[in-house]
């Protein structure tokens, strides 16, 4: 498990790096996330985690577009239990971080604004396994002014059935629980708005 930690640690300062490559190269306001669709955008399997004994598992089997959006329920910070299944009908934008991952914070404060002035249903799952304890997540909430759900994915098993490898990423789900677009980094705000309403 320390190996799959130092993994998702090493992949978010690629991840990092990579955001920041993009960011200076483009120089106009739109997307400067990385999305998967088929054929475009880079595979998951160039951020590999490797893992023991669970190489072959669903690690390796990300979930893809087109696909139906595995379940979950988890705890809030304030202990309420959400499930995906309460968003039956409605658009959902699911978003997996970690306070140490500096994409996740540098996308934080657009992902509130969204949230303010686009009533969007955003479920952001921290990899609570990888942080050094619940209160880092608190005091990140709080720094950040966060009002939307924080999930606590305690044991990162939503993380794994999502094939989750480099964070941040994020996965729009439509009405139907249909992942739409899936992206690897983070995200502008413009690219959020105009995801969201690639899904009306």
């Amino acid at each position: 498990m320390r190996t799959a930690i130092i993994g998702v640690i090493l992949i978010a300062m690629l991840g990092w790096a990579f955001y920041e490559a993009l960011v200076t190269e483009e120089q106009e306001g739109g997307a400067t996330s990385e999305t998967t669709e088929e054929g475009t955008g880079p595979s998951a399997n160039e951020f590999d985690i490797q893992q023991e004994d669970t190489e072959a598992d669903s690690q390796g089997d990300w979930l893809k577009t087109g696909e139906k959006a595995p379940d979950f329920t988890l705890q809030t910070l304030d202990g309420k239990e959400v499930s995906l299944s309460d968003y039956r009908g409605e658009r959902v934008l699911i978003n997996f971080w970690a306070t140490w991952c500096p994409p996740c914070r540098a996308e934080m404060p657009d992902m509130q604004k969204l949230y303010e002035e686009h009533d969007v249903n955003i479920l952001a799952v921290n990899l609570t396994e990888t942080e050094p304890g619940v209160q880092s997540v608190e005091t990140f909430a709080e720094d950040f002014e966060l009002t939307f759900p924080l999930l606590l994915d305690e044991e990162i098993a939503v993380a794994n059935a999502y094939g989750v490898q480099p964070i941040p990423s994020s996965f729009f789900i439509d009405r139907e629980g249909i992942v739409r677009q899936i992206s690897l980094g983070a995200m502008t705000y413009d690219y959020m708005v105009n995801e969201w309403n690639a899904m009306d």
